[in-house]
């Protein structure tokens, strides 16, 4: 696989964002758009243990969904609290996705500044926040609503790898998923591209995301990303500004997520092992039209 850093910027006009990013649908990092938030010296552990930490949340390990897993269905619960104070100890694979704690303690959104200028169509409702703990893995899958997101890491550091959609075939997207059949754990010291050879084939970003970056993450790319410390990001979203992304969205969330929780409800084993063998048929197909064109 060709990977290359994703560009860095510590300002960025509306006008370049826009013509260099937003329009070329092309990832970047910049260092500085949180610069003067109050969230990235305030947002700390003792701070959300404080304020949430009586709330219960879903937790996700780093293992791979199986035959009976619902799309988004978490492997187990605990109180918020509790959680913080066991991840900010140490290494630990279990992580908290698309947490809205801004519900549970709405003065939360006082304490960063929506890229407004950056672009339209944000859904202010749904700020989301990231947890995990060192080691914690969130695999290889591009999110179901199709928006643009700007992920803000705030503790600890995070390994990013990026993919426009148009890699899916590449990376071995299964039918009716947001999902890849590959393995990216730890990518970056050997990736599966024995048991993936279409892996060598795909082009992607990568990034070490710090303490006030934020990443701007087109609609539909995919990702893979990698808790190299604990720590915790909030992410924004915003709809596509295309007709095409926003019905995409729309597929996405609702027939396509309930057809698959469907078979993964009444044909569980079938659709598990049909998925993967579709993933590869379409992997092979894509890998051998490059070969013929190259």
């Amino acid at each position: 696989m060709y990977v290359a850093p994703i560009d860095r910027v510590d300002d960025i006009s509306p006008r370049d964002f826009k013509e260099k990013y937003l329009k070329p649908r092309k990832p970047v990092v910049i260092t500085g758009l949180s610069r003067n938030w109050p969230a990235l010296t305030k947002w700390t552990w003792d701070y959300f243990i404080e304020i949430v930490g009586k709330e219960k949340v879903g937790l996700y390990n780093n293992n791979r969904a199986d035959a009976h897993t619902p799309v988004n269905g978490y492997d187990e619960e605990m109180y918020f609290g509790d959680y913080l104070q066991m991840v900010r100890k140490g290494p630990v694979q279990l992580r908290v996705f698309l947490f809205n704690i801004f519900k549970y303690a709405p003065q939360l959104v006082d304490d960063f500044t929506w890229p407004d200028h950056l672009i339209k169509g944000l859904l202010k409702k749904y700020p989301m926040l990231f947890v995990g703990g060192a080691g914690s893995v969130a695999h290889m899958h591009y999110d179901i609503d199709y928006s643009h997101i700007f992920h803000t890491q705030f503790v600890g550091r995070k390994r990013v790898l990026l993919l426009e959609n148009s890699q899916s075939p590449l990376i071995y997207r299964m039918p009716l998923t947001v999902e890849s059949a590959a393995n990216f754990v730890n990518w970056h010291i050997k990736l599966d591209e024995d048991n993936f050879p279409a892996l060598r084939y795909a082009r992607g970003y990568t990034a070490i995301l710090e303490h006030g970056d934020t990443l701007f993450m087109p609609a539909g790319y995919w990702h893979h990303m990698e808790y190299i410390d604990s720590g915790f990001s909030m992410s924004l979203r915003a709809l596509d500004e295309t007709l095409a992304g926003k019905l995409k969205g729309f597929y996405h969330i609702l027939p396509m997520r309930m057809m698959n929780n469907l078979l993964i409800k009444t044909r569980p084993e079938w659709w598990y092992h049909y998925k993967r063998k579709k993933a590869h048929q379409n992997a092979e197909k894509a890998m051998r039209s490059l070969q013929q064109h190259s």
